[in-house]
Formats: C-alpha cells, sequence, structure tokens
C-alpha cells in the first residue's frame, strides 16, 4: 500500500527521483544547517495562526517517544467534528495509505474549509499542489470541503505595538489552482506508487532541481559531470545553464569551444581554471581603489535577525534587525590594529542600543569599508529613519562606506578558518542563536555571546587581511 504524507506528495510533485531518494537513500542529502530554523520559524507562525479566527480547538497528540499519535489526533478530529467546533487546528485525516494534517479546518458555508498556512510572504503554486491534496484525501473521508486557502504572513505589515492577526496574515482563496492540481492527483499518485515500488527511477535534471526549493541532492545527481562545469560559472542564471547542459556543453573546454559563453568575467574564470592561473588580479582597479581610502580607516559588519513575526515597534517581517557589530580600525599609516565590538542583549529591541554605540565609536567624516556595502548601508539608513536624534551622524557614516567586496583570498589562513569557530560559524547560525540567548542558563548566554563575538570579530579581520594584500599586488 501507498503511504504518503502532504510533505511527501508534495516531493513527489516536485521530482519522483526526490521521494524515491527520501525513501531509500536519505543519506545522501546535502547538509542543510538551516533546516530546524526554518522549522522553527513554520511552527511559531502556524502556532500564531491559530488564533486568526477566534477559539479553536487543537487536536495534536504524542506518544511517549515524542513522535506524533496520528490515530488518536484522527480520533480527536472526528470527536471535534461532531461537536462542530468552528476551527481545528492540525485536523487530521487518512485514507488508503494516505494521511494529512489541516492547519486551519473551519466551519462554514455547510461544510469544512482548509487553511494551510505558510510562513512565505506569496502564494507558491506548490502551495496549491499541497492543498489540492489534502482536499482530495478529505472529501475521499466524506468531508464536504466549501473552501481552500492559503494563510500567508503580510510583508507589508508594521509592528505598531499591537499585534493584530487580521493585518498580519494575507488569506487568499486558492480555488482555481486547487482545481488544476486536482485533476492531477489521481495520475501523481500511480507515479508514486510505481516509483516506490521500483529501483533508483531515471530522472534528468531540471528547473524542478531549484524551484520551488532548492534540492538537496543536486551534487548527488550531478556526480557525473566534470567540476567545474557550466553551473558554476559566474553570475549564469540557471535556466541557461541548463540550456547549455541539455545542448551537451557543460564542461569548460566544451563550453570555449562552442563560443557559449560572452560574458567577459565568465570567459576570464574559464580561463584561469583552465589554465591554472591562480587568482585574477586587476592591479590597476584595485590601485585605484585603494586611492579612495584614508586613515582613520575602520573595517565594518553587521550582524542581523529576520523574525518572520515582528516584535519590535516600526519593523516588518522578515525585515533584518541588526544586534550586532565588530568594527576593526586603524588609526594612522602604520598604526596599530584596534577592536570594538557591540552585542545587544537578547530580547528587548537591539537597534537603539547599536545605534547609539555605532554613532560613538565611528566619528563623524572618516573612512568606513565593509564587504557588500550595500547591506550594511541599507541597515544603517533604516537606523536613521526609526532614530530621527541620530539621522545625522548615522548617515554620514553611511555615505563613507566603501565596497570591499572581492573574492576570498586567504582560503588556507587558520586564522580565518571558521570551522575553528565554536558554536556559530556562519550568519544564518548567528541570526538563529541570538533570539534564544534570552531563554539560556546564565552560563550557557555567557557561551553563546563570546561565540557569537568571535564569529563576528572574524569577520571585519578577514576583511583587514584583504585590505592588506592589497596593498602589496
Amino acid at each position: 500500500m501507498l503511504y504518503l504524507s502532504k510533505s511527501r506528495y508534495c516531493r513527489l510533485w516536485q521530482c519522483p527521483k526526490m521521494l524515491w531518494l527520501d525513501t531509500y537513500r536519505p543519506e545522501l542529502k546535502a547538509q542543510d544547517d538551516a533546516k530546524e530554523a526554518r522549522f522553527a520559524v513554520g511552527n511559531e507562525v502556524g502556532d500564531l495562526a491559530m488564533g486568526l479566527f477566534g477559539d479553536f480547538v487543537e487536536v495534536t497528540a504524542k506518544k511517549e517517544d515524542g513522535r506524533l499519535d496520528l490515530p488518536e489526533m484522527i480520533r480527536r478530529t472526528e470527536e471535534e467534528m461532531k461537536k462542530r467546533a468552528p476551527v481545528i487546528c492540525e485536523a487530521s485525516f487518512s485514507f488508503g495509505g494516505l494521511y494529512c494534517a489541516v492547519d486551519l479546518l473551519k466551519k462554514e458555508n455547510g461544510g469544512w474549509a482548509i487553511y494551510e498556512v505558510k510562513s512565505a510572504t506569496h502564494v507558491s503554486s506548490v502551495y496549491c499542489a499541497d492543498v489540492a491534496y489534502q482536499k482530495y484525501v478529505l472529501e475521499n473521508c466524506g468531508v464536504k470541503v466549501t473552501g481552500v486557502y492559503v494563510v500567508t504572513i503580510n510583508g507589508g505589515y508594521v509592528f505598531d505595538g499591537t499585534r493584530r492577526l487580521d493585518e498580519l496574515f494575507n488569506i487568499t482563496d486558492v480555488s482555481d489552482g486547487v482545481a488544476e492540481e486536482t485533476m492531477k492527483i489521481e495520475a501523481n499518485l500511480r507515479t508514486a506508487e510505481q516509483v516506490l515500488a521500483g529501483g533508483e527511477p531515471t530522472v534528468d535534471i531540471g528547473e524542478y532541481c531549484k524551484s520551488p526549493y532548492e534540492c538537496e541532492y543536486w551534487d548527488y545527481c550531478t556526480r557525473a559531470l566534470q567540476r567545474p562545469n557550466v553551473f558554476d560559472l559566474y553570475r549564469i542564471g540557471f535556466k541557461t545553464a541548463l540550456k547549455h547542459y541539455f545542448d551537451g556543453v557543460t564542461s569548460y573546454d566544451a563550453l570555449l569551444a562552442a563560443g557559449k559563453v560572452k560574458n567577459k568575467t565568465a570567459l576570464r574564470q574559464i580561463d584561469f581554471a583552465l589554465n591554472d592561473r591562480g587568482t585574477f588580479a586587476d592591479r590597476d582597479a584595485i590601485r585605484a581603489f585603494l586611492d579612495t581610502l584614508s586613515y582613520p580607516l575602520y573595517f565594518l559588519d553587521f550582524e542581523t535577525m529576520q523574525l518572520p513575526v515582528p516584535k519590535y515597534v516600526g519593523t516588518r517581517p522578515y525585515q533584518q534587525v541588526p544586534f550586532q557589530y565588530s568594527l576593526h580600525y586603524i588609526e594612522k599609516e602604520g598604526g596599530e590594529l584596534k577592536h570594538k565590538e557591540f552585542l545587544a542583549e537578547s530580547g528587548p529591541d537591539p537597534r537603539r542600543a547599536l545605534a547609539e554605540r555605532l554613532c560613538a565609536d565611528i566619528p563623524k567624516d572618516v573612512c568606513v569599508t565593509a564587504y557588500n556595502k550595500a547591506f550594511e548601508c541599507i541597515r544603517i539608513k533604516e537606523l536613521a529613519a526609526a532614530f530621527p536624534d541620530l539621522s545625522e551622524h548615522l548617515l554620514n557614516i553611511e555615505s563613507n562606506i566603501k565596497d570591499l567586496l572581492l573574492p576570498a583570498l586567504f582560503p588556507d589562513d587558520p586564522q580565518l578558518n571558521y570551522h575553528n569557530l565554536e558554536g556559530v560559524h556562519n550568519g544564518s547560525e548567528a541570526m538563529d542563536l541570538f533570539p534564544q540567548i534570552q531563554f539560556m542558563e546564565p552560563a550557557e548566554k555567557e557561551t553563546a555571546r563570546r561565540n557569537l563575538l568571535k564569529y563576528c570579530e572574524l569577520d571585519t579581520l578577514a576583511m583587514v587581511k584583504v585590505w592588506e594584500k592589497l596593498k602589496i599586488v
């Protein structure tokens, strides 16, 4: 018998091979460090959306080992439907090995409406497939489905201190998309049976490798391609790279011979790779850039968090909220490398304290560098808009930032090896860790803050190293 949940159905919908690998070879997945954080975000949004229509009952049940107790959830769902509960959260149904839990099952129009909650800010076609599968299961269980909707985050919502769920969430009627997807369900289920009953299916790569979600099996499915290849080219669109792939032109040699690449930077990339030329350096451009720098010279890097449900007045869903920075600086040529840093308290709004310290640490009219300065500039402009009394100083800092967006020049420098750090190795980990510090015990909190400071400090130290390297090019 075929056993599918709505999430497994959506994996099948994206690519049948993905479902097969999930079932029989999950160890081939690439490591996804942000997976747990995404689940946490989804759970936070889902829990909040339960109250979207007022009173509700949740039927979630778990076994002693922590796994969901599906039979009990199905029993509770039947019981609450008989009671005509207005809203049932995680309403659970099973039909012929097909299982689903509806985020919000709402009693309306003489039947029941499905509301699928997503932490995204827009409706995707895969959401319609998800809801169509749920509708299929419910109708085969004898439920009259009178509406199908997707609930998403309203990206334009600005928190004013009072949370209003009707403003935070957008509700989209997806009847048309669900009707279209419903016509494909029977065929998709037959495909699932055939795929899971046999060996690894032969499925070539395609646009579905990156959409609607990036597949964790990409490295496995492209293992036969020469490295590097067309998919590694600088700023090549995935669809363009796929076209070359289907034309049978994937290696750098083949791309060059076929004249497929016109971008000068990509052509240089191919040339340097094929001829083992090392790292490219445009010396004239580097000298021109260095001539724009002056002492005292500052190196700035922010760490930010993106909350799906804004908790600070004046912020929007997923807004980049800075909570930390590292600042290396040299006051004069040949001077000592110095360092300052800031890490806000976890919990309260970190922006005001960070902005005040930034103004104290960076004088007006000094030269500041940042790696990809657009990010730091936007954050500073947002801080200036939020705190008008600091606006003049903040915008002065912003106007004097120079971009140090350059390739990594120190792949073997142990001092710059992020893997040697404890606890925090990249920006995603820093973003996930900071909001949780407020709930930690004192010793754990101290360790977490120390790890965040070490990580952010390494970011600006790397910038200093790049600048020092450029001076001798």
